[in-house]
């Protein structure tokens, strides 16, 4: 009987234990040098499945790559050490895309890395399809059972494209297990467009979404997880993503490298918008999935006590590998030095004032509009709900002032604790603070927040897929601002407004959203906002042709001091960083040279 070399989780106990609410640990138990039989793999559901669920493990959390690791390139934070990517060297691994990888019977989540990490899930995802699709198939098992596996495999197949191609460009989509000796001088291993590339995930989502359920609890199969199987893919991931890979398709920048024009491609534009408006009126019908209150936004991206963020917002969340590596990634890098929790003090990571201009005020309007009310002299007042939700400014509260009354309140004027050249050595190098991810504010307890928070940076959720879709009816054939897909009862606007809505914003007046272009805009600023720190900001620039663009290059930081009363004053914005970006070249990353080295038809990126 042929063997395979065990490079996957325990198998025969897998599925039964494994509980994705809390981390991969559990059913790591067999050791990689094992041999099982092929039958022993896929004999049943419950070994394939747990062959299956290490492609659950090569899902990375986009800052958790090193002890910390930057995971965003554009303009929306700086850091007090210098980055690769602002100086435009585009090489440069930043702990997040080559490395340590694949070593997916880990359960350390700094192992994880983009490239390595997606070329083996493309591979074991293919093994899954290969096997289930083989007319001497060794699975016995119901149709259910099958298509939730097949369901899965198609699924993460296409996710780890997508992780690739969003980085890299068009890529070879290889449908099948690749032997040893094969040649790879055939149409298949050549480069496609990075639209081609995004059509063919678009299929491969569709095909799951058509295999899976909307939660796995309502399944026979999923019985023996029942309550645990929040994490599992699931019709709403695939729904999502195959709407995600659309609207990369129907982009400017994919739309202008297929030689279609620097524009949207309204077809499809409008093939995304079908798609997320099934979504949404699916999230709409279930209930399953929803835009949190405003009450508990904070919950969305972290919570205290070893509890899972995302609530009913949050549709694919990161996997977690060690719950108590958390405090060395994000608290690492986003609160004080002086709170005791940083693994690098060089890498302290602040917002911009930049990116914080998006913020609109409390009235709804962007602050160059000159009935907003913003004061330029008084920039951090009356501003957006989500401006103090997210970022710290001087005179905060951001602790409870249990260790250390001189890290009560932010101190970030010039020669500030907080402040980087302060009394403490490091701090933020630009004025500000993210609050995002780590609560910092009345109830933050140093130590005690510091060793049982979990945070998760989401790859999908709510407020995203309004975005996308109002996006994407926005560009569509026959549409604009007030048109709807024939799947939803929204209107673009009317799903851009839900997400402000949420947050207790006035509606925009009508000059902000009576064409595509205005429109356009509006979503622009709103993406900044609602998404910050996602790992979206680099995406959004570039698919739609902006990486280069002279607005988005500058990084500009606060200088102020206080006065008598410790009011901020003096207060100048200035340029600390011009980020270096050419187009196209800069449109995608370089691949390692060892790479473009593998065979002879898979070139380098233009440029590089």
């Amino acid at each position: 009987m042929k063997k395979i070399i065990s490079i996957i989780f325990s198998i025969a106990a897998a599925f039964a234990i494994v509980s994705l609410t809390i981390s991969c640990e559990d059913y790591l138990d067999k050791a990689p040098e094992s041999s099982i039989s092929e039958t022993d793999a896929f004999g049943n559901f419950t070994s394939f499945q747990g062959f299956v669920e290490q492609l659950y493990n090569v899902v990375i959390g986009y800052d958790k790559c090193g002890a910390w690791n930057r995971y965003t390139f554009a303009d929306e934070d700086l850091t007090i050490a210098p980055s690769n990517f602002d100086a435009g060297n585009w090489w440069g691994n930043e702990t997040y895309f080559y490395g340590a990888g694949p070593s997916p019977t880990t359960n350390e989540g700094r192992h994880r890395r983009v490239w390595e990490d997606a070329w083996y899930g493309i591979r074991v995802a293919n093994m899954a399809i290969e096997e289930l699709d083989k007319k001497d198939s060794k699975f016995v098992g119901t149709d259910e059972e099958r298509n939730l596996l097949k369901g899965q495999a198609l699924f993460f197949r296409a996710f780890h494209y997508y992780e690739i191609c969003r980085y890299w460009g068009g890529m070879p989509y290889i449908t099948h297990v690749i032997g040893s000796s094969e040649n790879m001088t055939t149409e298949e291993y050549s480069r496609l467009t990075a639209q081609e590339s995004f059509i063919k995930m678009a299929e491969d989502f569709a095909a799951a979404a058509d295999l899976l359920p909307n939660h796995w609890d309502d399944t026979e199969a999923g019985q023996v997880t029942k309550g645990n199987n929040n994490y599992r893919v699931n019709k709403f991931y695939a729904l999502g993503f195959q709407g995600k890979a659309l609207l990369w398709a129907a982009s400017p920048m994919l739309n202008e490298e297929a030689g279609k024009g620097n524009n949207f491609n309204a077809d499809l534009a409008k093939q995304a918008a079908e798609v997320l408006g099934k979504l949404l009126t699916l999230c709409e019908e279930t209930g399953q999935y929803a835009l949190e209150t405003w009450a508990n936004y904070e919950s969305i991206f972290v919570k205290t006590g070893w509890n899972r963020p995302g609530g009913k917002e949050v549709i694919m969340n990161e996997t977690l590998y060690d719950r108590g590596r958390v405090m060395w990634s994000c608290l690492g890098a986003t609160v004080p030095a002086s709170f005791g929790c940083n693994s690098s003090t060089t890498q302290q990571d602040s917002p911009t004032a930049n990116i914080t201009h998006n913020y609109g005020m409390k009235n709804g309007l962007p602050i160059d509009d000159p009935e907003s009310g913003y004061d330029p002299a008084d920039p951090w007042s009356n501003r957006d709900p989500r401006f103090d939700k997210t970022i710290i400014t001087d005179g905060d509260r951001i602790s409870k002032n249990i260790n250390s009354p001189n890290d009560t309140y932010a101190q970030l004027y010039n020669g500030g604790r907080h402040r980087n050249g302060g009394s403490y050595g490091t701090g933020s190098p630009t004025g500000l603070y993210f609050r995002k991810f780590n609560l910092m504010g009345p109830n933050f307890v140093k130590t005690s927040n510091a060793n049982n928070m979990i945070h998760s940076i989401p790859y999908l959720r709510m407020a995203d897929v309004y975005l996308m879709y109002a996006e994407a009816v926005n560009f569509m054939t026959g549409g604009g601002p007030s048109a709807k897909a024939s799947t939803y009862s929204k209107t673009a606007v009317e799903a851009f407004e839900a997400v402000r809505t949420r947050c207790n914003i006035p509606a925009l007046p009508a000059r902000y959203v009576s064409d595509k272009d205005t429109f356009f805009e509006s979503i622009v600023r709103e993406r900044a906002v609602e998404l910050i720190m996602e790992g979206q900001r680099f995406d959004d620039l570039r698919r739609w042709n902006r990486i280069a663009d002279p607005r988005y290059l500058e990084k500009t930081i606060y200088n102020f001091d206080r006065d008598a009363n410790g009011k901020p004053t003096n207060i100048q914005e200035v340029v600390s960083v011009t980020r270096v970006a050419t187009s196209p070249k800069m449109n995608w990353l370089p691949i390692q040279v060892k790479y473009t080295k593998m065979y002879a038809g898979f070139p380098q990126n233009p440029g590089w």
